[in-house]
């Protein structure tokens, strides 16, 4: 039946969200600082430190959406699942 939306089929929150978080590390000594993990990052979770090396400075706000891992030229982005409880 057209126009009207079963709850049950309803997707509740944001999908993306609602993916199993995962551990970011950066390792400093692999990081040149290009700042492309920066432009890419959606949420601006990530910033260049004052000896312009990526860190993560909102950690809370990243949406597991590894586009700073996948962009950083140099691989020194990792991520890793975290355990479910």
């Amino acid at each position: 039946m057209w126009g009207r939306i079963r709850p049950e089929l309803v997707i509740r929150g944001d999908p993306v969200s609602m993916k199993p978080k995962r551990n970011r590390t950066i390792h400093i000594e692999w990081c040149k600082g290009c700042g492309i993990c920066v432009a890419f990052c959606p949420k601006g979770v990530l910033e260049l430190d004052e000896s312009e090396k990526a860190v993560i400075v909102r950690p809370e706000d990243c949406i597991d959406c590894g586009l700073c891992e996948l962009r950083c030229p140099d691989m020194a982005i990792e991520s890793e699942a975290l355990n479910a409880a």
